[in-house]
């Protein structure tokens, strides 16, 4: 038990003083670019999926016809 405490311990002092964490601005910028890139794909894949349903229901109804 005492291996397991001590590496954690020595992996959060790891990541106090060797890790370079990024700027808490920036972050929000790229926070805010992902989730606005995530709306304009997920809406783009939602309107060619749309289109696609509609171009194969008007394919079966032609010829059903």
């Amino acid at each position: 038990m005492g291996k397991v405490l001590n590496y954690i311990n020595e992996s959060f002092e790891e990541l106090k003083s060797n890790v370079s964490w990024t700027p808490w601005s920036e972050v929000q910028r790229y926070t805010i670019i992902v989730a606005v890139f995530s709306v304009v794909f997920a809406l783009a894949t939602w309107g060619v999926d749309e289109m696609f349903a509609k171009s194969i229901a008007t394919l079966f109804n032609w010829i059903n016809s």
